[in-house]
């Protein structure tokens, strides 16, 4: 057993080193372990040795244990491979943590077999550096995904258990990589990633490491794309993956596992296309057989490869299952001579100024099971705000009640109705909120409907803030931070926040107070901008301002300017701040009508509309309700707006007088039907602009008694509706929740179509067997 000391190898300057050798052609990583263990055919004797003959657990099968007991095996596999042409050899560590460990009662080994495992391969590599100093060789400290999972539940019973929590992981991984250090790697590969939730546990506990040893090791992410849907085992798309995982500033991403080279090009060409550092691909050689063997040989893989490499597709090659060291040498030769993929220019890999490097394009980008981007021209974004114990007393009324079932069908109207992110808040004083939090998210892990969006971690309370971080795979958002505690305080949690690599809301609030004008919101955002671009290293496009959406016509005179002062600050901010977004909770402007819908409503769409023409780009919301901003009655409108932009003396008095008018306070509203003593195709239009199905089978029936074809009601009324839609929405007159019903709306009206036109192409067949049954194609988002 190792004393534990760290006995720190002589390395060569790895980052420098690596990057030279990648400037000039692609370096190759090793094959199999475990093909190249089942050749030697060991006994359980083996795995045991002389140490562990009479430990109680069955040993054989526990590979990474044959560093202790037989190096001599591990040994001469690194150099089979190293003599192959491998330029990067893995050490058998893959299952070396406490987790992996427990099957066979090793957890107390942990420390001992990275250090053993780190060390054969060191000598090995090091043997052949000194053969040939002109290519030197490099050991990657294998860190393996255990055979846990943060993300999905192993009980189908109950969503929210998971059978391993984050701390434990990061604690497992955190005693991992001390070995690995302390046993001389070059660089860590944390591989074949099927959970993205356990490779930022990974990522938080290398960094903590580092941090304590005050050392940096280049780090190679590897995912598994687990079929032909181009997803992980937990969901995930590649670019969703990414987007999670990019805060590590990895030297290299890549895949391997699961797929042969063939079936992994198409995941490669996008992945080469949004990487930003080095990228590698190292696949099982072909798919299984019927025995669970594999049957690609090495030329075949070998030229699998080279079209990889000519594409432009990698930079490092090497191979997983069933590959051995001929099909790295084949490999090898067959990338030999062949053009390196370039560096992209935004690359972190590549020198540039102290300040953050942005995302070539300045996208901000957030992700569930599937990216969110926020271009510079997109719509409004909505992020969800009934997920709220605070917001919402149905949802409220469902956690206290540990009903959570039905609080999960809250956030999923919520994404239903146009949602592009969900707020989740679980700030109430009878809940234990880190655990109704942690819960909750649990929960929504396992619907991918809902799960496919991002989560806003929202929360006044820092460790429940941090609760939520450990649960969610996705890259968050955090909302939200401030500078209230003071810059250490504020400079720490960001950090904590960049490490589990969420993007964060920062509120328009420092140590004097809450900012109400438009000088203070603006000076406190800037501040913070500055620590967090300068001092922290957040990219701008991570940011999110919000400055302080407060509640106006609240009959006290101060309030008066509050609506207009953010709008302005909100300019002067996206100005100033270059790359951020501006948020806010919409919801508390109208504070003072609550119990009256459709005046908060109209407050809510005015305001909004004015917002984000200067600049608001996205806003905690009710996505299910927002009114289109033409449909706002104009004596309405003309009052919401002087409260909004305080125009006048008496504009709370008069909103005030004015609301006691308003038909439908409430939440019971009078339903008006004067629209349907239109024609026909104007009641089409209407029910498609306001999302009204009610009586859309109707109208689209005396429709068909009106035109020759179906496909003229389609191709004109129907049509002409939806352009309106699309001209409203591309105005910001109208939002995505709108667009939503308005979609289903025009769903349900060419569904009640399709039979009648199946019906007249059956017709037009039988009479013009040769081509009459063409009628064109009618595609629906």
């Amino acid at each position: 057993m190792s004393d534990r000391i760290p006995q720190p190898a002589s390395r060569i300057p790895v980052a420098a080193t690596l990057h030279d050798q990648l400037s000039k052609r692609l370096l190759v990583l090793d094959g199999a372990m475990g093909t190249m263990i089942q050749r030697y055919k060991l006994t359980d004797a083996d795995f045991r040795g002389e140490q562990f003959k009479d430990h109680p657990n069955e040993q054989k099968g526990n590979s990474d244990l044959l560093v202790i007991t037989r190096p001599d095996v591990i040994g001469a596999i690194h150099r089979e491979y190293l003599a192959a042409g491998a330029d990067i050899i893995e050490t058998n560590t893959f299952t070396s943590t406490a987790i992996a460990q427990a099957d066979y009662g090793l957890e107390s080994l942990v420390y001992d077999l990275n250090v053993a495992g780190a060390r054969v391969a060191r000598e090995a590599a090091d043997e052949w550096t000194a053969k040939t100093p002109a290519r030197p060789r490099f050991v990657a400290g294998s860190i393996g995904p255990t055979n846990r999972t943060l993300s999905i539940s192993p009980d189908v019973n109950n969503p929210a258990f998971r059978a391993v929590s984050f701390d434990e992981m990061r604690e497992a991984y955190e005693e991992q990589v001390r070995g690995l250090i302390d046993g001389g790697v070059d660089l860590i590969l944390l591989e074949t990633i099927f959970d993205t939730l356990n490779a930022k546990a990974a990522i938080v506990a290398l960094e903590n490491v580092y941090e304590q040893r005050g050392v940096r090791l280049p780090l190679m992410i590897s995912v598994t794309i687990t079929d032909r849907s181009g997803r992980t085992l937990s969901g995930q798309t590649l670019e969703a993956f990414y987007l999670s995982i990019r805060h590590a500033k990895p030297f290299s991403v890549g895949i391997n596992c699961a797929l042969g080279a063939r079936d992994m090009r198409p995941y490669m060409e996008e992945l080469s296309r949004m990487a930003e550092c080095y990228v590698s691909s190292y696949p099982n050689a072909g798919l299984p057989n019927a025995f669970g063997e594999y049957d690609e040989q090495p030329a075949e893989t070998g030229e699998l490869l080279r079209d990889f490499a000519a594409s432009g597709f990698a930079n490092i090659v090497g191979g997983c299952c069933g590959t051995t060291p001929d099909h790295i040498k084949a490999i090898a030769a067959a990338v030999d001579g062949v053009t390196p993929r370039e560096l992209p220019e935004s690359s972190w890999l590549r020198p540039h100024p102290a300040s953050p490097i942005p995302h070539p394009d300045h996208y901000t980008r957030f992700s569930g099971l599937e990216a969110l981007v926020i271009r510079p021209d997109a719509n409004f974004q909505m992020v969800g705000e009934r997920t709220n114990v605070t917001g919402s007393a149905k949802f409220a009324r469902l956690i206290k009640a540990d009903n959570y079932t039905e609080a999960v069908s809250v956030a999923m109207d919520q994404v239903r109705s146009g949602a592009n992110l969900i707020d989740v808040n679980m700030d109430e004083g009878m809940l234990d909120s880190e655990q109704a939090m942690t819960t909750f998210l649990n929960y929504i892990a396992t619907e991918p409907e809902i799960a496919r969006v991002p989560v806003m971690i929202d929360s006044s309370k820092w460790t429940v803030l941090e609760a939520g971080l450990r649960c969610v795979q996705g890259k968050s958002v955090v909302n939200s931070i401030s500078l209230k505690e003071g810059e250490a305080d504020f400079l720490a949690k960001a950090r904590t926040v960049q490490r589990y690599g969420a993007g964060v809301v920062v509120m328009a609030f420092d140590e004097i107070g809450q900012a109400d004008t438009i000088q203070r919101k603006v000076e406190i955002c800037q501040r913070a901008y500055k620590l967090l671009t300068e001092t922290v290293g957040f990219e701008p496009t991570d940011i999110i301002f919000d400055p302080n959406i407060l509640a106006i016509a609240t009959g006290l005179e101060e309030h008066n300017d509050y609506a207009v002062n953010y709008i302005e600050a909100t300019r002067t901010i996206k100005d100033t701040c270059p790359g951020v977004k501006i948020s806010g909770g919409v919801s508390n402007l109208s504070f003072s009508f609550r119990g009256n819908d459709r005046v908060r409503e109209a407050i809510h769409s005015a305001f909004l509309y004015h917002a984000i023409k200067a600049g608001m780009d996205m806003g905690i919301v009710n996505a299910g309700q927002l009114v289109v901003y033409e449909d706002i009655p104009k004596d309405l409108l003309e009052h919401v707006e002087d409260i909004i932009f305080n125009r006048r003396p008496d504009a709370t008095e008069r909103m005030v007088q004015f609301a006691d008018t308003v038909k439908g306070s409430g939440t019971r509203k009078e339903l008006d039907l004067t629209w349907r003593e239109a024609t026909v195709e104007k009641r089409l239009s209407f029910a498609l602009v306001h999302g009204v199905v009610d009586f859309i089978e109707a109208d689209v029936e005396e429709a068909r008694q009106k035109y020759a074809r179906p496909l003229e009601i389609i191709e004109g009324p129907l049509m002409d509706g939806m352009k309106i839609v699309g001209d409203l929405f591309g105005a910001g007159k109208m939002f995505l929740p709108q667009v939503v019903k308005s979609a289903r709306a025009m769903k349900k009206a060419v569904a009640y179509l399709e039979p009648y036109m199946e019906k007249e192409k059956a017709a037009r067949l039988k009479a013009d067997p040769k081509g009459g049954g063409s009628q064109g194609r009618i595609v629906m988002a």
